[in-house]
């Protein structure tokens, strides 16, 4: 475990890292990311106790931990933002979420934070159903609904700047060990994807809706929080195509998905 990020985008002082390798043991692969614009700072999908710890000491040499301005929670799932509370003990961060969610984090957070920090609430920011555009320093980024895509509150961030689409767990794959950060052959891909979309995605109604609004947008690379990123546009059209296309979650139940136990 280096803790030593992939640089996805760099270019004067606006920066994108993605820190792949924090996870150690049982946990799932997650990645975790940073965006750096200037004095100000994001920190996405940070996850929970198993990643505080490396994250922690991994950005410090990128920026001052305690001067962290955002933490971008997609969605609720303890790989994204289970270390809530550390993260809001040792910095003065506000935390963006779906106004779904927001009443449940304090669920996650141990009884002395807020006599410690105050009021959980004062720092939260809640995100409406349709996204929202965040000012961040002379730029700005987009939060872009993905509701069902797993989660009902579910939200992605669009970096107008590095033309990074952070999809969350769309287009996470599972099980590769190449070390590669890229896919590179998607037909080969594909198996690695497939099976966690099936389960874990609504409907394909909801990836196609999804698929249709991303094409809107100048997207040269799509990183999730698993796996391997998608780069170039055809590499992304391939996905986009793939996804809109994919039976997945209730497409796919039958009656006897809803049987007794026998």
């Amino acid at each position: 475990m280096s803790g030593k990020p992939e640089v996805l985008y760099r270019h004067g002082d606006h920066y994108c890292l993605a820190f792949t390798d924090l996870v150690t043991g049982q946990g799932v692969q997650a990645n975790q990311f940073l965006i750096v614009h200037g004095e100000h700072t994001l920190l996405l999908d940070p996850g929970g106790d198993l990643t505080y710890i490396p994250l922690n000491i991994a950005i410090t040499r990128y920026i001052n931990p305690k001067k962290l301005n955002y933490i971008f929670a997609s969605h609720q799932d303890p790989d994204i933002i289970a270390s809530i509370d550390r993260w809001m003990i040792n910095s003065g961060c506000q935390v963006l979420v779906s106004k779904l969610w927001d009443r449940f984090l304090p669920h996650l957070l141990s009884a002395h934070v807020d006599k410690q920090v105050g009021d959980f609430n004062d720092r939260v920011v809640s995100i409406p159903d349709r996204g929202m555009r965040l000012p961040f320093g002379d730029s700005e980024l987009v939060i872009l609904p993905a509701h069902f895509l797993h989660s009902v509150g579910n939200f992605q961030l669009y970096d107008p700047i590095s033309k990074i689409l952070f999809s969350g767990d769309m287009g996470a794959s599972i099980g590769d060990d190449s070390g590669a950060a890229l896919v590179t052959d998607f037909a080969a891909h594909i198996p690695l994807m497939q099976g966690f979309h099936r389960r874990y995605m609504c409907s394909n109604k909801a990836t196609r809706l999804w698929a249709r609004m991303v094409k809107q947008l100048d997207v040269e690379m799509i990183v999730p929080q698993h796996g391997l990123a998608f780069k170039g546009a055809n590499m992304i059209g391939e996905f986009l195509d793939w996804i809109s296309d994919l039976e997945c979650g209730v497409d796919r139940v039958q009656q006897q998905d809803y049987a007794v136990p026998s």
